[in-house]
């Protein structure tokens, strides 16, 4: 080799080869959104929900769980179908809840509100009928949603006073007499029923002075009248919300529209003003005529026969109520 140097061999040059990408470390999974805590007491839960109620709404169960889910509870939902109520009902109290909560019409609301009595779960009878007048003697005018939200955050249990006409129990407003019947045509009117409306319109016009009512408060002399209407302390503009009775009206109209238009009043408790009216407080009644009474209840009928007990429930069932409403210390 020229000038005794020896070559010098270079490595062949090596191509790099991209590196294998490396695998993403699997990405924690999302927390589920912790549950609300309800009120202190409330953990075990059952719904009475009837969809073809008034202003249930179809998916009222499928909504009910929804708003439920959220919360920290146990909650079994029941459908209500024809006939089954009663089954219904004493399967709720059958599991020991804490709370009824009852999205359906004011017959449905005062049958789980009797059944739970004074010792009984927590009921919480939310908007869901036509009338809803214990709904709304309780929550105001609120939609069920609001009023299940609500109580959940911030409910407080309220002793609800009430009463009882025979067997049958009330726990806004009961009428007894020819109004009722007048009341039964308004609402069929309110369903589009008019051929019904008309038939009961012409029904209570025949019957509205065919016999007066002989009634007794609190063993006093006897009187007459067309009509008795009990109001609940709930309810009651001229009671205190702890009152020790009913508040009595004897309705006295002179003729049939006179009749009509207390009936619409009477169902709104705004009869206090009407000359034809005499108020007073009581905690029992007897009433009787020459046939079957005529009766509303929370704006429901009833079957009554010749004669009528009327009695005060001062401790009838425990709502839960929106903090503020008038609640149990």
């Amino acid at each position: 080799m020229e000038g005794g140097k020896t070559p010098v061999r270079r490595k062949p040059a090596t191509k790099k080869t991209p590196e294998a990408a490396k695998p993403e470390a699997p990405k924690p999974e999302a927390e589920a959104p912790a549950r609300r805590r309800a009120i202190d007491g409330i953990r075990k839960v059952e719904v009475i929900a009837n969809p073809l109620s008034g202003s249930v709404g179809p998916n009222a169960c499928e909504e009910a769980t929804a708003i439920l889910e959220a919360w920290d509870l146990e909650v079994n939902v029941q459908r209500c179908e024809a006939g089954k109520l009663s089954e219904i009902i004493a399967n709720a109290l059958a599991n020991k809840p804490d709370l009824i909560i009852v999205i359906a019409g004011d017959g449905t609301a005062r049958a789980v509100a009797e059944a739970a009595g004074p010792d009984g779960p927590l009921v919480a009878p939310l908007p869901g009928g036509t009338m809803n007048m214990l709904p709304f003697a309780i929550y105001g005018q609120t939609t069920w949603p609001e009023a299940l939200e609500g109580i959940l955050a911030d409910g407080v249990e309220k002793r609800i006073s009430g009463g009882t006409v025979d067997k049958h129990s009330f726990y806004v407003a009961a009428i007894l007499g020819s109004p009722a019947l007048w009341a039964r045509a308004r609402e069929a009117a309110r369903h589009g029923k008019f051929w019904l409306a008309f038939q009961r319109a012409r029904r209570a016009a025949e019957q509205a002075f065919s016999g007066r009512l002989r009634f007794s408060l609190d063993g006093a002399a006897r009187q007459k009248s067309e009509a008795l209407t009990f109001m609940c302390p709930l309810v009651s503009k001229a009671l205190d919300n702890d009152a020790n009775g009913l508040e009595a009206a004897a309705l006295d109209p002179t003729g049939a529209l006179d009749v009509f238009r207390l009936a619409v009043a009477a169902a709104a408790g705004q009869w206090r003003a009407d000359p034809s009216v005499n108020v007073t407080l009581v905690r029992q009644a007897y009433a009787w005529a020459g046939g079957p009474i005529p009766a509303i209840l929370d704006g429901e009928s009833v079957r009554v026969g010749r004669t009528a007990l009327v009695r005060f429930k001062p401790n009838a069932f425990r709502a839960l109520v929106p903090r503020g409403e008038g609640a149990d210390a």
